[in-house]
C-alpha cells in the first residue's frame, strides 16, 4: 500500500495529521481517541489548525465526536494553565477540561465526605458549548482563563 491513500467512499478512516507525524483515524473519533492515536500527554492541548486569520480550534480530551476530513491537520500546544476563580478565590490548573470531583476537591481540598454530604457546582464563562450552568457528579466542564466555579457542601447529618 502507497504512503498515499485514496478516500474511498463509506471508508470510515481517514488520514490526519499530528504533530507533523501522519496517522490514520477512525471518522468520526473523539478528542480523547485523537489524544490517545498521537501520544499527547495530560497538560498538553491539542488544536485543530483552521485557515485564514482565526485561532486554532482547541479539541477537549473527552468522548464528544469529532468529524474529520482527509488530511487535516492537529498540533500541540504547549502546557497550559489555566486561572481560574473557585469560590471567590484565584486557583491555577493544568488541565482544560474538569470533572465535577476535581472541582469540588479544588473547593474543599481537606474535607473528608460523609454519607450525607452533598455538593452544588455551579459555573460560568467556560469555554465549552455551555458556557454556564450547573455540574453533577460524572460530567465534566471545559475552562478557559477566568471560569468561575461556586461550590457548596452541604451536611444532612
Amino acid at each position: 500500500m502507497s504512503d498515499i491513500q485514496a478516500e474511498v467512499p463509506g471508508d470510515r478512516r481517514v488520514r490526519v495529521h499530528i504533530d507533523q507525524e501522519r496517522h490514520d483515524s477512525p471518522n468520526p473519533t473523539t478528542g480523547a481517541a485523537l489524544y490517545a492515536l498521537a501520544g499527547i500527554h495530560e497538560g498538553l492541548d491539542l488544536f485543530r489548525e483552521v485557515e485564514g486569520d482565526r485561532e486554532d480550534e482547541p479539541i477537549a480530551r473527552t468522548e464528544r465526536e469529532i468529524r474529520l476530513v482527509q488530511d487535516e491537520h492537529f498540533h500541540s500546544g504547549k502546557d497550559r494553565k489555566y486561572r481560574i476563580i473557585v469560590n471567590l478565590e484565584e486557583k491555577i490548573v493544568d488541565r482544560r477540561v474538569l470533572t465535577f470531583r476535581e472541582v469540588v476537591k479544588i473547593a474543599f481540598p481537606d474535607v473528608k465526605d460523609g454519607p450525607g454530604v452533598v455538593y452544588t457546582v455551579t459555573y460560568k464563562k467556560a469555554a465549552g458549548p455551555q458556557r454556564e450552568g450547573t455540574l453533577a457528579e460524572g460530567q465534566h466542564v471545559e475552562v478557559k482563563n477566568g471560569t468561575i466555579f461556586s461550590v457548596t457542601r452541604t451536611d444532612k447529618s
